[in-house]
Order: C-alpha cells, then structure tokens, then sequence
C-alpha cells in the first residue's frame, strides 16, 4: 500500500480505536523523547516489534 496522508485527527482516531501504530521517525532515543507525542512508540521499540505485527495494521510514522 503507498504511503497516504492524513491528518492529525485521523490519526488519533485511528491510534486511539487500536487500528494503527504511531511510530515516531527519528531512530535517536533522545529525539524521540524530545517529540513524544501521546500514545507513540520509538523507532526502535517498532523495529523490535516488526517481526511480530499483522501485516494489516497501519502503521503512522510521524517527525516534527
């Protein structure tokens, strides 16, 4: 699937329902904490996770 936008809302919505991941882009943990928004996880906790995630979940990666 291409990379769609949308807007913050929708993805709140969507984090929020359980029908996506919030990952934030930056792989520094220091940028990451800085950016934190609500409900996200590190790049790296997603990569761990990635072997393990139903290939139907969305994922939304965000930076400032």
């Amino acid at each position: 699937m291409p990379a769609v936008r949308i807007t913050p809302r929708e993805a709140y919505e969507k984090v929020k329902a359980g029908q996506a991941l919030l990952v934030c882009g930056y792989e520094e943990e220091e940028k990451f904490e800085a950016l934190r928004l609500e409900m996200a996880i590190s790049f790296a906790e997603f990569q761990r996770m990635l072997p393990t995630l139903p290939k139907d979940k969305m994922i939304i990666f965000y930076c400032a």
